[in-house]
């Protein structure tokens, strides 16, 4: 395992490089945009209600203090300074309310873009998983408070102060007029501010997703790591990269109260010029009470929808951060359907599968796509419905690695694959296929959730007989819990042939078109190895079977078999046909 590089500290973004973020961003915002618009629209009566609060106040304080009114003789213009409070507060939580169903709406359609990008992408595409987990959680929050904070304040601000304005003139110009040149201001400094926050928010994404997939690898070779005394140290090393980031955090929380700071000292400022300005207005007698009193309470509000939306400028940085490593992972615009479904065939609806002058090449050893060996091919052979080839060869012979180009996990260098005569690409065959892995992986939950993982409508009655063919039926069927037993994560409970005939039912229920077996019979003895495939051939019937194995006793019961030695086909004909001098030769220590 590997210790990350640090992260370079990246340059700002220009505009023309932020735009199409941006751009991106609000295409993607459009789940939650008609609710976000009624956050809007609540926020600005809110801010009417406000004005309207703020009149009658002043209207009672200069009939009572000035005019030296009775307060009973003032019903008005107390029940017009409750309802408006009243409507105000309830504006005010159904703003919230709003906001927060805008963000899920938006959060919910970019989680689902994300997992369907990686449910179809290859491995090579992929990033870690660790920044994959860091952009569907902190990511996509990041994405969420810049829809459901930012954008719908932006909003406010240009029309919660235009609303101010249009009320004041007809009071007070000269206050009006105050308010109307000190408010560009704000978003001024604002902008300033944002041109230092834009390069510590990116360094603090790009530092997240380092820690996070160097944290995801040390906790998947954790028991490895004891093993060799070597956890404290990795433990060390982890502390030393959460305190990079913790620093690179506060830098940012800084320059945000630092920003906070001095938007309140402008706004502090422009309401105290109209308070000096209408106390001198006042005292010289070009004032009346009551329209200086108005502008004074109003002028707090005038500027509360910019403060605010300097708190929240923030989230547009850390929005732009997330939306470029989002953008790197889904890519500008989703892709348009290609391959089968543009071929006019469905992934089941094919009789021949034939693969000409397939071959992979590893570009770059240190990308991490499971696969080693330098390259694999050009290979050729064909698959029918109904018929199985078995694929022979010494650990590092490229048998996994074709598998993966079958199951689109990894781009072939050349070649191209044919169903029914007509070229598709692998990805396109995926819902077609069935797969066994070679290290299978079940998942916390119950065996029949595991078996019904890619099938999660299927009867218990199909999820039995999916069961049986892999002789799984019997040891589950005598757990007290039979398929209810619920399973630890990595499918504790099992022994490892368990949870490879689980695995295999899993693959059968789907009933696949293409069936790939890789390492069917590993952790099994001879016997059952040999009763377990005879008896998943005989319930495949019409499906087409690839058998990746070492065991030649298994290899002998498929149709056709080839043999691959350093990627390269060396032997191509019937399994009985096979030279036991292949099987003489050393092997090497790891597969492909």
């Amino acid at each position: 395992m590997s210790v990350p590089a640090r992260p370079q500290a990246p340059r700002p973004l220009h505009g023309d490089a932020v735009r199409p973020i941006e751009g991106w961003l609000r295409r993607h915002g459009l789940a939650g945009r008609s609710v976000a618009a009624l956050s809007v629209c609540a926020a600005v009566g809110s801010g009417a209600m406000v004005v309207l609060q703020a009149y009658a106040t002043a209207r009672m304080i200069t009939a009572v203090v000035v005019d030296g009114v009775a307060l009973s003789s003032l019903q008005g213009d107390i029940s017009l300074f409750i309802i408006s409070m009243m409507l105000r507060a309830i504006l005010d939580v159904l703003r919230e309310g709003l906001a927060f169903e805008a963000g899920g709406r938006i959060r919910a359609h970019l989680r689902r873009i994300i997992l369907q990008r990686i449910g179809h992408a290859r491995l090579q595409d992929l990033p870690p998983s660790g920044e994959v987990a860091g952009i569907l959680s902190e990511g996509v929050e990041a994405v969420q408070d810049y829809f459901a904070a930012f954008l719908p304040q932006r909003l406010v601000a240009a029309l919660i102060p235009v609303l101010v304005l249009v009320c004041v003139i007809p009071f007070d110009w000269v206050s009006a007029l105050i308010l109307a040149v000190t408010a560009p201001v704000i978003p001024v400094f604002m902008i300033v501010v944002g041109k230092g926050a834009e390069a510590l928010n990116r360094r603090q994404w790009q530092r997240l997703m380092v820690m996070g997939a160097h944290l995801f690898d040390r906790i998947a070779g954790l028991v490895t790591l004891r093993q060799l005394g070597a956890a404290r140290r990795e433990a060390a090393l982890v502390a030393a990269m959460s305190e990079g980031y913790r620093s690179v955090t506060m830098k940012v929380l800084r320059l945000a109260f630092l920003s906070s700071l001095v938007l309140e000292f402008f706004s502090t400022i422009a309401v105290a010029m109209v308070a000096v300005y209408v106390g001198f207005r006042l005292y010289y007698g070009d004032l009346t009470f009551l329209p200086g009193l108005f502008a004074l309470l109003v002028a707090p509000e005038f500027f509360r929808p910019l403060r605010e939306m300097g708190q929240h400028y923030h989230a547009r940085m850390a929005a732009i951060g997330a939306g470029e490593a989002m953008m790197a992972l889904i890519g500008p615009d989703q892709p348009a359907a290609t391959g089968i479904a543009a071929a006019g065939i469905a992934p089941r609806d094919w009789r021949m599968l034939r693969v000409e002058a397939l071959s992979f090449t590893h570009a770059d050893r240190s990308a991490s796509t499971d696969v080693d060996g330098d390259s694999v091919g050009p290979l050729s052979f064909t698959l029918e419905r109904g018929r199985s080839l078995a694929v022979m060869g010494a650990s590092g012979a490229g048998k996994t690695t074709l598998a993966r180009l079958l199951l689109g996990q990894v781009s072939p260098s050349s070649g191209q694959i044919l169903l029914d005569g007509q070229t598709i690409a692998a990805q396109d065959l995926r819902a077609g296929i069935g797969w066994l892995p070679q290290t299978p992986r079940l998942f916390a939950g119950t065996l029949a959730e595991n078996i019904a993982l890619g099938q999660p409508a299927a009867t218990q009655a199909r999820i039995e007989a999916a069961a049986r063919a892999p002789q799984a039926h019997g040891f589950i069927s005598a757990l007290p819990e039979g398929y209810a037993t619920r399973l630890g994560e990595g499918g504790a409970g099992l022994s490892g042939g368990q949870i490879r005939r689980v695995a295999m039912a899993r693959a059968l229920l789907v009933s696949p078109a293409l069936l790939i077996l890789d390492e069917p019979t590993a952790a099994l003895d001879a016997q059952g190895a040999q009763a377990l495939m005879r008896s998943v051939l005989a319930a495949t019937p019409d499906a087409a079977r690839l058998i990746i194995t070492h065991d030649r006793a298994c290899a002998q019961l498929a149709d056709h078999l080839i043999m691959l030695q350093a990627g390269k086909v060396v032997f191509d004909g019937p399994p009985q046909d096979l030279p036991a001098a292949f099987f003489e030769a050393p092997k090497e220590v790891r597969d492909v």
